[in-house]
């Protein structure tokens, strides 16, 4: 094939669908083709906030466009629900049937046919960011998805964001909306000596300014970051998380660091005070296993309320071995199958292989209309 350095992964579906494209995330950005029997998914032309990036995406496009013989050739596009990525518009401007999915969704329905698994399945989607309906900042994602159909049957409980995006890069900052959750606003400033916007923080949470809620298990990771002092300010997004991971050698569970609601809202305010004055290595032990614990138990409850006894992981948070590996043997002890990324990357390179396949199954429902 011409085009083999572009492609990273080929799938084999086991049977002929019609050909698709789906045109990736805003981060980590990837194209999947969708076509006969196979899906092909390019290399990712990395974070769309560079030059770079941009002219490695749209060559990687008119890649895929050339292997399906022209825009012509697609019975429809997907892209991701945010309006303002720039693989949304490259996706409007084709002129072929376009279909935006959520982009837990597109998580759940990746893994799912990677595994070619069949009907309905939980689904667990953990990350950092994914615009959910009506603008909402989703990240820790308990769904039960059909194809090109999802519920969202539970989420995390909400942190705010203080500063709003930068808070992704600033960890002691999701470390002061532990506090804030907590009852403890004014005890910001002294926990973070280093941070002279410290008290500023206080008064933007007690304000509700710029201080965006987010359900996200990556911004969860970062404020048990911030509460341990592991890398209060970060080069990168999930810089400090991979840290804490490397500290976790014992994981341990704190009986009652978790709950959850009736209305599937997984809380784990009790965790995060545990971890205020947390020795970092203790620390770590105690949040991934706890974490761990909490999902699984998060899982059984989605499992007792559907009857579903089969759950995809997908999501950034998956690149975390210790709470995967946990995770996994929890559920499986408790009967469960799972499915988890495996030719794929479980973060958003492995995206637009779901959005494809998620405007597959809308092709068959005949959901996929011209914008």
């Amino acid at each position: 094939m011409a085009h083999d350095a572009d492609i990273a992964a080929v799938l084999d579906l086991g049977r002929t669908y019609p050909t698709v494209l789906g045109l990736g995330a805003h981060l980590k950005a990837s194209l999947c083709l969708v076509q006969g029997d196979k899906a092909y998914v390019t290399v990712t032309a990395g974070d769309m906030e560079t030059l770079e990036a941009v002219e490695l995406y749209d060559r990687l496009l008119q890649t895929v466009l050339d292997m399906a013989g022209g825009v012509q050739e697609l019975a429809g596009c997907a892209h991701d629900l945010h309006p303002d990525f720039y693989s949304t518009g490259q996706a409007q401007s084709l002129g072929c049937p376009a279909l935006a999915v959520q982009h837990h969704h597109a998580h759940i329905v990746s893994v799912a046919h990677e595994h070619g698994h069949e009907g309905p399945l939980l689904g667990l989607a953990l990350d950092g960011f994914g615009l959910g309906p009506n603008d909402e900042s989703w990240g820790g994602e308990l769904l039960r998805v059909e194809g090109a159909d999802f519920e969202r049957l539970g989420h995390l409980s909400r942190l705010a964001q203080p500063g709003g995006d930068i808070a992704a890069r600033e960890p002691w900052r999701m470390g002061a909306a532990a506090l804030y959750a907590l009852g403890r606003g004014g005890e910001i400033a002294g926990y973070y000596p280093n941070h002279p916007h410290g008290a500023m923080l206080g008064d933007m949470l007690a304000k509700d300014l710029n201080s965006p809620a987010t359900s996200s298990c990556g911004r969860l990771f970062d404020a048990a970051c911030g509460l341990l002092h592991v890398r209060e300010v970060a080069e990168f997004e999930g810089q400090a998380p991979m840290e804490l991971e490397k500290l976790a050698t014992e994981p341990r569970v704190l009986d009652d660091g978790w709950s959850v609601s009736d209305d599937g809202v997984l809380d784990t305010r009790a965790l995060m005070a545990a971890l205020i004055g947390c020795d970092a290595r203790d620390g770590a032990n105690l949040f991934h296993g706890t974490l761990a614990r909490a999902l699984a138990d998060w899982v059984l409850w989605a499992r007792t309320q559907t009857g579903l006894d089969t759950v995809g992981f997908g999501g950034g948070c998956f690149f975390n071995a210790v709470v995967t590996d946990l995770l996994t043997d929890h559920l499986q002890s408790a009967g469960m199958t799972v499915l988890r990324p495996e030719k794929l990357s479980p973060g958003d390179a492995g995206l637009s292989f779901g959005q494809a396949m998620a405007a597959v199954d809308s092709l068959g429902k005949g959901l996929l209309d011209s914008d």
